[in-house]
């Protein structure tokens, strides 16, 4: 009779057992029991039983956003060395703009898309393949401006969303809506505008964006899309104080800003008060994780600063589809 393989080879025959045994036990410990991030707290509240390799990446992207913060406060110093002393577009050839204080150091945990038409209008999103089959997914889009590319792609793309749309200086959402009838169903308008305080006798009729939620009766926003010319900054304030100490009820967050337009601020302090404002977008949760300035804005107007950019936002302590 032959010899066997481990009489002929008996140092390969235990190294293979030994290799098959660490890969069964790799394998067993590999489902719920794995805890390779058990050294690190959740960085959002526990619920349903999430992607180890989501964790992971949430983990490394507010670690890396956390340096950001770091940078944030030694460029102030470099060229303050106060706040108080940066502009936000310097006359004297500093090498910065505002928006350089506020990269979107955080990632995406997801796939990322731009959704809508290329130039102004279309937005970049995070996972809608997450959000894509959830039933009673809701959508706010605040500014509609007679072009609904965005909202039209983010009903195709989803099974059950519906959108609420207001804009007072249109009559209705785009023709990519309105004219499309299966979309249309999924839509409902309103000619009001965001403020941050209520004022329903107005002409138009002004409301913070918590009291249009207990309206519709919403209790969470999956998408919130913002662009309303400067109001974004009392809006948000006031929606942020509304829920201070509670979870943020939205999951991601579109949003045009204009930082030459916030209410009531004197130029002088611009700098300080927009960075008061985006800290307190931070301590929400929210993180950003793509942006684009609005070079077109700075195409037709000449000569002026690039005050306008579009960020995208994750809500990273909300217990969220995007966060598993």
């Amino acid at each position: 009779m032959a010899p066997s393989i481990f009489t002929r080879h008996p140092r390969y025959t235990i190294a293979c057992g030994v290799g098959i045994l660490i890969i069964v036990l790799l394998q067993m410990g590999s489902g719920s029991s794995y805890n390779g991030m058990s050294a690190f707290p959740r960085l959002y509240p526990p619920g349903k039983a999430g992607s180890v390799d989501v964790a992971w990446r949430l983990k490394k992207s507010e670690a890396a956003y956390q340096q950001m913060i770091k940078q944030r406060a030694q460029l102030i110093r470099q060229f303050g060395p106060t706040k108080e002393d940066i502009s936000p577009w310097p006359e004297h050839r500093e090498f910065y703009t505002l928006w350089d204080f506020f990269t979107p150091a955080f990632n995406c945990p997801h796939e990322t898309e731009r959704v809508g038409i290329l130039g102004d209008g279309g937005k970049w999103m995070c996972g809608l393949s997450k959000i894509d089959p959830k039933p009673g997914c809701t959508i706010y889009s605040f500014g509609i401006n007679d072009e609904s590319s965005f909202e039209a792609a983010l009903l195709e793309k989803t099974q059950h969303c519906q959108i609420w749309g207001y804009d007072f200086s249109v009559e209705d959402f785009g023709p990519e809506v309105r004219n499309i009838p299966y979309l249309k169903s999924r839509s409902h308008f309103f000619q009001w505008g965001l403020s941050g305080e209520d004022d329903p006798t107005a002409n138009p009729p002004m409301y913070t964006l918590q009291t249009l939620m207990k309206m519709n009766n919403h209790k969470f926003i999956d998408i919130l899309k913002v662009d309303v010319e400067g109001y974004e900054f009392p809006a948000l304030r006031s929606f942020f104080q509304a829920f201070k100490g509670r979870q943020l009820p939205i999951g991601q967050l579109q949003l045009e800003i204009h930082a030459d337009r916030q209410p009531g601020v004197r130029d002088e302090n611009r700098f300080t008060e927009f960075l008061k404002w985006w800290e307190e977008l931070e301590e929400a949760g929210l993180r950003p994780f793509w942006t684009e300035p609005n070079l077109v804005f700075v195409n037709i107007n000449r000569g002026t600063a690039p005050a306008l950019a579009e960020y995208s936002f994750i809500n990273i302590k909300s217990d969220n589809e995007l966060l598993y």
